[in-house]
């Protein structure tokens, strides 16, 4: 690597780079770079520390979060396909299989709201697409501040425009959800995108480099400048006293992505194992998506820069490799079929270049203006030093759990209030935005506890769900993480499905600091052992660390996607009240588990406390209970009980039909806000009353009775009250248009 292209003489020499320690501003730190230069026996050049910084980052080699994953348990009857290609792949029967993933833009979204949104939507159908799979769903899981703060509501008009721009334009519906607000998300915003799709499974294909001389093809959008270094970006803290990096952000076309989507799918089925591997370019570009294709096939490849499609001119190798322009695919194809392959996307109008081959030295050569300007081993590209992270239990994680009491004068009014409270209030204004019926295939649209689609050409459907609630894993990260995947799976449950699996995306604060490393891993060993209990494997993910700004760290906001099966898509049950007379059960035994609820964050401005004990062997019996009684036809509406506690679960239920309900506990008024963990509202038919009571035991207990009425009344130990239920329907529907609108 003597020679230097003209265009690249401007750059710094690799004796400058270490002079000036440029590489920090890349997130490398002196003793990575230090042992780079041990490892490959030399001063790297420009390109070649631009490469290691991003694939060392976080977040594309998770060295520091890695020792945590491994614990993930991600195998079962089902799996096959787990963690570590593009996305996880779970068998549901008759030869076919649901592949899904979640990714976050949390990043890109809080600088430039709409791009950031919509090219997070655009990366996880890739991974999705990639895998031979027709994308049939997107779910998000969205967290901003206060949502009376102005900030705050540009943020979100342009975050849900972004998400619905693209997803609706590839016509892939958006179908649920969930969206949360909390001023400790305020300079921070989370945004978490989920993608399910279905193949066949002779159709599953992988993302590696097999077969020596087999040729690399780039297809899709040309290359430019957009999103340089969007690793790296995502990889550090913010500071609100710089302006950030823009220059991170990539640009989306959803329509050439469609072209894509639809030409990489029809390849696959046509071709079949003539495309050997296939991997979206994704975060780092063409750097990550070759170097990983390569190592996990244990090859070397060797591209020529010269050929990769450019929209911009004089590109610098640094350039071209971590680039993170949107909508480009990587495929490895055997040698005697790349033409016909190549002919394909050629007839689609859709760039298709050979630019490089599989070779079988394990070493990452690339050539630029007849010129070797990178020659790197492999593996060790993909190998970051081993990180010893430190823990540290927070202080409010070692206090005894202290519930706080209330009493309510007037408890008819702090419902509507609770009601109008942006995290339980109606999301209807904002999934309005989004299309959740093309492809005709959607069964219950946003609003529900969980979505649910159906399978063409079946009887069966997916039930699927996005959801955490970061208050309790704040105040206790393992019960916190044990209680975002069993709410998850009383979603799923909810409609009658089965839930067999999981995909999560990981979104904490810097782990450098032991205590936000002890939120990180003590909330993944609950959500590792809730999902066994459960058996629902770890299949796919993503971990967003750094998400902080002046040194405050968001709540540890670990969430969980889940995907369920439902065998008949008759069974299918939603939450809404289904005829007058029909009996209202509580499924599981209400507690003070007032720590962390809506209720006390109303109230008291704040969270604060511990967690009480969760116990999983009666969630596991709650939800099996409400699975055989809908199988049995016993039951016509479930609600999972989750923020705001189950007067507001009552109230959603009541909302947007012709009923209401007389509700009575045993306990003080104040319960009916608690939001204890296994809880269940459900209704039965009269004439099923004997049926269910046998088959539920002591499990659930009648608490109420639909009625026609237009109030929603409530009777406790200690008092008796109504609310006006179109009052009560407006204020939940309305708070959010409202908030936004002033």
């Amino acid at each position: 690597m003597t020679e230097i292209p003209s265009i690249m003489q401007h750059e710094p020499t690799p004796e400058e780079i270490k002079q000036t320690k440029i590489y920090l501003d890349w997130s490398l730190t002196e003793p990575e770079y230090d042992l780079i230069c041990k490892t490959i026996g030399r001063l790297p050049n420009y390109t070649e520390t631009g490469l290691f910084a991003a694939m060392w980052s976080e977040h594309c080699s998770y060295k520091k979060s890695k020792p945590v994953l491994r614990k993930f348990w991600s195998t079962n009857e089902r799996v096959m396909q787990g963690p570590g290609e593009g996305a996880g792949v779970l068998d549901i029967g008759d030869e076919q299989a649901v592949v899904f993933k979640a990714e976050s833009h949390n990043h890109p979204s809080a600088v430039e709201p709409y791009e950031g949104a919509a090219t997070g939507v655009g990366g996880i159908i890739r991974d999705i697409f990639s895998m031979g799979a027709q994308p049939i769903a997107v779910l998000d899981s969205l967290r901003f501040g206060e949502l009376d703060n102005k900030q705050t509501k540009h943020l979100l008009n342009g975050i849900i425009a972004g998400i619905a721009g693209y997803g609706n334009a590839l016509g892939i519906p958006t179908v649920g959800g969930d969206i949360a607000f909390d001023k400790t998300y305020q300079a921070n915003p989370l945004v978490n995108a989920m993608a399910v799709g279905i193949l066949d499974h002779q159709d599953l294909h992988v993302g590696q480099a097999n077969g020596i001389g087999n040729r690399i093809l780039y297809i899709g959008a040309r290359t430019g400048r957009d999103g340089i270094h969007g690793a790296t970006f995502a990889s550090s803290d913010f500071n609100s006293d710089e302006e950030q990096n823009r220059s991170a952000v990539q640009v989306g076309d959803p329509f050439l992505e469609k072209l894509v989507m639809d030409t990489t799918i029809q390849a696959i089925k046509k071709f079949g194992s003539e495309i050997v591997g296939v991997q979206d370019m994704g975060a780092a570009g063409l750097v990550s998506s070759s170097a990983e294709m390569a190592g996990k096939a244990g090859n070397g490849i060797h591209l020529n820069l010269d050929l990769v499609p450019q929209r911009e001119t004089n590109l610098t190798p640094y350039e071209l490799m971590l680039s993170e322009s949107q909508e480009r695919m990587l495929m490895v194809v055997k040698a005697d079929k790349m033409k016909d392959i190549q002919q394909l996307f050629y007839d689609k109008g859709l760039e298709a270049v050979d630019i490089g081959e599989v070779t079988d030295d394990g070493k990452f050569v690339l050539d630029f203006a007849g010129v070797e300007v990178t020659n790197l081993n492999v593996q060790e590209l993909l190998t970051p030093p081993k990180q010893d992270m430190q823990t540290k239990a927070p202080e409010r994680v070692t206090k005894p759990v202290v519930q706080p009491t209330y009493n309510f004068d007037k408890p008819a009014k702090t419902l509507l209030n609770l009601l109008k409270q942006p995290t339980v209030a109606s999301k209807k204004d904002l999934f309005k935005h989004f299309d959740s019926m093309v492809r005709t295939d959607t069964v219950v649209k946003p609003g529900g506890d969980a979505a649910v689609v159906r399978i063409k050409g079946t009887h069966k459907g997916l039930s699927m769900t996005a959801d955490v609630n970061g208050r309790f894993v704040y105040l206790n990260p393992k019960i916190g993480g044990q209680l975002a995947v069993a709410e998850a799976a009383r979603n799923i449950v909810a409609t009658g499905a089965t839930p067999i699996g999981i995909t999560d995306c990981l979104n904490f604060g810097d782990p450098d600091d032991p205590e936000i490393y002890y939120e990180l891993a003590e909330s993944c060993d609950g959500i590792n052992q809730m999902a066994k209990e459960l058996n629902t494997p770890v299949i796919s993910g993503n971990v967003s660390l750094y998400n902080e700004t002046d040194g405050k760290a968001i709540y540890p906001t670990p969430m969980i996607g889940m995907v369920g099966l439902l065998k008949n898509i008759d069974h299918t049950t939603t939450i809404k009240f289904k005829n007058n007379g029909d009996l209202i059960y509580l499924v599981g035994e209400i507690h003070a588990d007032f720590n962390g609820s809506e209720i006390q964050k109303m109230i008291d401005g704040s969270i604060s406390g511990n967690l009480n004990k969760f116990d999983d062997a009666k969630e596991i019996a709650n939800q099996k209970l409400v699975l055989a009684g809908i199988d049995a036809e016993l039951i016509n509406a479930a609600h999972d009980v989750a923020e705001g506690g189950l007067a507001t679960t009552l109230a959603e239920m009541s909302f947007d039909t012709d009923f209401s309900f007389n509700a009575e506990i045993q306990q003080p008024t104040s319960y009916y806000f608690a939001e204890s963990p296994s809880l269940f509202a459900i209704t039965v038919p009269a004439a099923k009353q004997a049926d269910f009571e046998k088959l539920a035991g002591d499990l659930a207990h009648q608490i109420g009775q639909v009625t026609h009425e237009n109030e929603l009344k409530f009777k406790s130990a200690d008092q008796t009250f109504n609310v006006d239920k179109p009052t009560a329907q407006k204020n939940y529907q309305e708070a959010i248009s409202w908030e936004l609108d002033r």
